[in-house]
């Protein structure tokens, strides 16, 4: 099961890398096109933090050590863990394949950029979501189905019961 693991983290990969590459070949640096006005468009920022914007602002030369550190082991674990559960299909599997993909994609802007482009754009009136890509997308699909899993997951005597 390994494989499909691999092919869904792969996948995660490519598809973040080549929608980064679409925004920057096609949306000037710090341009946006309305898709759903007053809802959703499509940007092209570069965000030196981390998900959403987080740590964006901080000034620190060791921002980019830290979270380059950071993503390496937080993929060592998710693959550490996705090694050990790989012997079935399962939602947790997938979800691991999810966050390594989209981690993967994440890291690799950083390490070769320094930062990471961002261009889906959520709003509502003068609220607006931080901008973000399909690798931040990828890593809270695979923690909400994880969160999932755990809130409902059933109890071994229910397992037997049925």
């Amino acid at each position: 099961m390994r494989k499909y693991y691999a092919l869904v983290a792969v996948l995660v990969f490519a598809l973040d890398q080549f929608a980064k590459w679409i925004v920057i070949q096609k949306i000037p640096l710090n341009e946006s096109i309305n898709v759903i006005d007053g809802f959703f468009r499509l940007s092209h920022v570069q965000n030196p933090g981390a998900a959403f914007g987080l740590f964006a602002d901080s000034h620190s030369s060791l921002r980019i050590v830290f979270l380059v550190l950071f993503s390496v082991f937080a993929m060592g674990v998710v693959g550490w863990l996705l090694w050990r559960s790989s012997h079935t299909l399962s939602t947790t599997g997938f979800a691991l394949a999810l966050i390594l993909g989209g981690a993967l994609g994440n890291l690799w802007d950083r390490l070769i950029d320094g930062y990471v482009v961002d261009f889906l754009a959520f709003y509502f009136g003068s609220y607006h979501w931080p901008d973000f890509n399909v690798a931040d997308s990828a890593i809270v699909i695979g923690a909400i189905l994880l969160v999932a899993e755990i809130l409902f997951a059933k109890a071994p005597q229910e397992e037997q019961a049925h």
